[in-house]
């Protein structure tokens, strides 16, 4: 069975559902529907029984290029906050993937940039293509992680490293990202899908019971959860996005120049 909804398409083969972000030409950038549509096609994969395991994989070139900068560029210069507009269905489509009760493999085909990144960290299981590249690109473009960047990164890679990340934007290629563990596995681009799906199909020949509740236990091994630290980095993004630095941010990606920030 294939189906499309909007910005996402959706298979199931078996007892594997396949999640693809299509909006190839923006790089799968998270704008238009497409947040909407991967919390829809979630829902779908839950609610269907045969499904074992999920899949999340990009179309094209890109995994995810992160948030759509051309929106936010918009929405920044009419004076709307991150708050009025992005919170709820941002946070909403992260958790779809993070809080899904069927196991995630994020196949990451290509880029994974800034909410991309964060995306695919919300999976349960990542397998890179040796075309992936990773970055925590957000304070480059005067901003602060989103999309639960600021709790995912460091539980897989302890604060300092995290913090790192965060700061310098630095690009992971997929070697150094499978260094670190934020990857299970490296593969050739033409085998990524086959080896994603011969995971998946080895997690759906157990037990679901006990696999849904090892999910849970493993992502509360921290104290607080996911949805404290959503609240804490949307507070502190609308500071960032109300900044000049952030607009600055934006508009010199839009003029494809190097930004210059003032710390206002």
């Amino acid at each position: 069975m294939s189906l499309r909804y909007g910005s996402v398409l959706y298979a199931v083969k078996g007892s594997v559902a396949i999640v693809t972000l299509n909006r190839p030409e923006f790089r799968n950038a998270l704008g238009g529907t497409i947040r909407e549509d991967i919390i829809e096609v979630m829902a779908v994969a839950e609610a269907n029984d045969s499904v074992r395991a999920i899949i999340l994989t990009g179309a094209g070139s890109a995994f995810c290029s992160g948030g759509d900068l051309n929106e936010l560029y918009l929405r920044a210069v009419q004076g709307q906050t991150i708050a009025e507009k992005t919170e709820p269905i941002r946070d909403r489509t992260l958790l779809a993937v993070y809080e899904a009760k069927k196991p995630v493999i994020a196949a990451v085909n290509g880029p994974a940039m800034g909410a991309g990144m964060n995306l695919a960290l919300a999976a349960d299981i990542r397998i890179a293509s040796k075309e992936a590249r990773f970055s925590q690109a957000h304070t480059m473009r005067g901003m602060m992680p989103d999309y639960g960047g600021t709790y995912l990164l460091p539980a897989l890679l302890g604060s300092s490293k995290a913090y790192e990340l965060i700061c310098t934007g630095a690009t992971l290629d997929a070697e150094e990202a499978l260094r670190l563990g934020l990857v299970s596995d490296v593969v050739e681009p033409s085998t990524l899908m086959d080896r994603a799906r011969t995971m998946a199909q080895a997690i759906a020949l157990n037990a679901p019971i006990p696999i849904r509740l090892a999910k849970r236990a493993v992502q509360q091994h921290n104290l607080g959860g996911l949805r404290e630290a959503l609240a804490r980095e949307t507070a502190a993004q609308n500071v960032c996005y109300e900044s000049q630095d952030a607009r600055e941010g934006l508009r010199s990606f839009l003029e494809k120049r190097t930004p210059t920030f003032q710390g206002k």
